[in-house]
């Protein structure tokens, strides 16, 4: 997933697929210092992709021929890539030794990360003319990172490196239908996911206490898997599906 953010922060004694965001830091004129604890809001827009896959294994002498299976399994491979705003809140604290700053970040935004895929129908090898249609669709709702920052201050601009931890909750479904029994199997795959983040931005003062930055973050959750059994064919069809 890539996330742009851009933030406006306060600063003072009190901060995923660019992000904006505004934060309050000790001011020190003329605007360079960064160093502090910081709070802001944030807008922006996150765009991704969920990579899913749908393999399928038959119980020996079952209904589906190998070439069918091989059907079934070159259909399974799809991409969804949907897009969203994205909101929220961030916080942190920057030390600054002259031109160089090191610091610590959280933020949790609210987006709606959703989409969906199809492949079919497609036509069963061997199976009188009988069709097959593989559906998948994936979510997400929410995003967290904690990460380490570190840059470089030149004037009132800090030019910055950050990578961490990310957190969400991701929701898979998938659906099998063939009109060759016909049947129809489902199955989902829903739970907490970590992942990474890394990325960079630039943040500069708007006046005192008050900056403005601008962000870029890739997110990576990894997979998550499901399986399910068609019962409505003579032998049980396994597939495992991924997100």
């Amino acid at each position: 997933m890539h996330r742009l953010l851009t933030t406006l922060l306060a600063a003072g004694s009190l901060l995923t697929g660019f992000a904006a965001s505004a934060s309050a830091a000790p001011f020190t004129s003329p605007y360079s210092n960064f160093g502090g604890f910081y709070i802001g809001g944030l807008v922006g827009g996150a765009w991704g992709t969920f990579d899913t896959s749908t393999s399928t294994a038959e119980v020996p002498g079952g209904e589906f021929s190998p070439p069918a299976i091989a059907a079934f399994n070159s259909a399974g491979p799809q991409s969804i890539k949907p897009a969203s705003l994205i909101g929220g809140f961030d916080a942190g604290y920057n030390w600054q030794a002259g031109s160089y700053l090191a610091g610590v970040e959280g933020d949790i935004e609210w987006l709606h990360l959703s989409g969906s895929a199809s492949s079919g129908p497609v036509i069963i090898p061997g199976g009188a003319g009988n069709t097959f249609t593989i559906t998948s669709s994936a979510d997400i709702d929410w995003l967290a990172t904690l990460r380490g920052r570190l840059g470089f201050t030149s004037g009132n601009w800090l030019f910055y490196a950050t990578g961490g931890a990310s957190f969400t909750t991701l929701h898979g479904n998938f659906q099998f239908s063939e009109t060759f029994s016909p049947s129809t199997e489902a199955a989902s795959a829903s739970g907490a996911k970590t992942g990474y983040a890394v990325g960079g931005g630039v943040e500069t003062y708007l006046w005192q206490h008050w900056s403005v930055k601008a962000e870029y973050l890739f997110v990576d959750f990894g997979s998550a898997s499901a399986f399910g059994v068609d019962t409505g064919v003579p032998l049980p069809l396994t597939r495992s599906r991924t997100a």
